[in-house]
């Protein structure tokens, strides 16, 4: 039985990969009168006059609201929000699973930015922090910007910002194993969408030397307008010598192919026209844009995907449940650059100089340790930046 088949068996099995669990028992006068009326009374009224204490009163504090409108889900697409659940509710398991932080799924039936914006804004007290997933480009973009102006909470598209911090920890330790400096590299980013201009981003604040941007037109350039907002921006702060033509023009003498598109893009004669030694994360899913054996064959020093049956598997699981422990440790209002800048020097951290070799760049996903390095470094770096609600890191 393939995975495919398997996984709609096991789903079929399961009825959902989540529940919810009461944290106190019920089961006498005594403990439904403090659990609820009249002694629930109490805790309300406290938090009616400090609503700070809604963070000590109520799972407030653990409690992170993964939220989606069901367009860009996985590498299906626009499936809409109810087929999306399934992965809503994945991505739940893993927030506890690998940090003890609960989560809850919410698939929002519009495609309305405003609608979205203010259904989210509506339900926030709920929760501690939100994480956007599986939101179609340029939308994506607009709603966590907005929701940053309106929340006190931390907002947080994990397929922009947890794709960039597992790929900057790679990158790190690629540049570790082949002896490269960040300055140094050309680095070519296959996919201007909501996950490429991320981790472009991610990059230049890590201090990479140069940046071209690929996408159905080929490479964008600052000497161009586009239709898509986002694509204007990150063409003005990438692509310095303001080359043109397709992908093949763009890997020509570059040092590093990272791939967020689609299958079979790069090829192994592309990858012979790369600088010596070069890195190759072909993220593409299922399917990456080179299967790891043809882009070694080819000259690759260093290949990683997105997938688990093959080495340097760069995957968010890595990333986002530290990311959001971190934060919700210290009741941070946000999750900024510096934050996420944390979160990528302890992932690759995490990779010893012992254990680093060409086929081991990134810890591997079940490494329990790895949530815990990224929440204590992102908690701190909340406090250092001024975004946290507490002044003591706790972890």
């Amino acid at each position: 039985m393939d995975i495919m088949q398997s996984s709609l068996e096991k789903h079929k099995e399961w009825k959902g990969k989540i529940e919810v669990i009461s944290r106190t028992k019920i089961d006498d006068r005594e403990s439904l009168s403090n659990a609820y009326t009249p002694g629930v009374a109490q805790p309300c009224l406290e938090i009616e006059k400090d609503p700070s204490l809604s963070y000590e009163l109520t799972r407030r504090h653990n409690l992170v609201a993964v939220i989606t409108d069901g367009t860009a889900v996985l590498g299906l697409g626009d499936i809409g929000p109810l087929a999306a659940m399934p992965v809503m509710e994945g991505k739940c398991a893993l927030f506890k699973e690998f940090a003890d932080v609960d989560a809850f799924p919410l698939c929002v039936n519009s495609k309305d930015t405003d609608e979205i914006v203010n259904t989210i804004a509506n339900i926030a007290y709920s929760f501690g922090g939100i994480n956007l997933e599986d939101i179609a480009a340029p939308r994506c973009f607009e709603i966590e910007a907005k929701l940053k102006e309106r929340l006190d909470i931390p907002v947080f598209h994990d397929d922009q910002h947890g794709t960039a911090i597992v790929v900057a920890a790679a990158l790190l330790n690629a540049c570790r194993v082949a002896g490269k400096e960040l300055e140094d590299l050309e680095i070519v980013i296959n996919g201007a969408g909501s996950a490429g201009i991320a981790i472009a981003k991610h990059l230049l604040s890590l201090g990479v030397g140069n940046i071209l941007m690929v996408d159905l037109c080929g490479i964008l350039t600052s000497d161009e307008h586009y239709d898509n907002p986002a694509h204007n921006e990150i063409a003005s702060r990438t692509n310095k010598h303001k080359k043109t033509g397709k992908l093949a023009d763009a890997v020509k003498g570059a040092d590093v192919f990272i791939g967020v598109s689609k299958p079979k893009l790069l090829t192994p004669e592309m990858i012979q026209t790369m600088n010596e030694k070069p890195f190759v994360f072909a993220m593409a899913n299922p399917t990456p844009e080179i299967m790891p054996d043809l882009a070694k064959e080819a000259g690759a020093y260093i290949v990683g995907t997105g997938r688990s049956d093959f080495p340097n598997q760069i995957n968010n699981v890595v990333a986002f449940p530290g990311v959001f422990k971190g934060a919700l440790a210290v009741r941070a209002k946000d999750i900024n650059e510096a934050m996420k800048m944390a979160a990528t020097r302890a992932i690759a951290g995490c990779v010893p100089d012992e254990k680093l070799t060409a086929d081991f760049i990134l810890p591997d996903a079940f490494d329990r340790s790895v949530a815990y390095a990224v929440a204590k470094a992102v908690a701190q770096a909340a406090i250092d930046s001024g975004v946290a609600g507490l002044t003591v890191n706790p972890l």
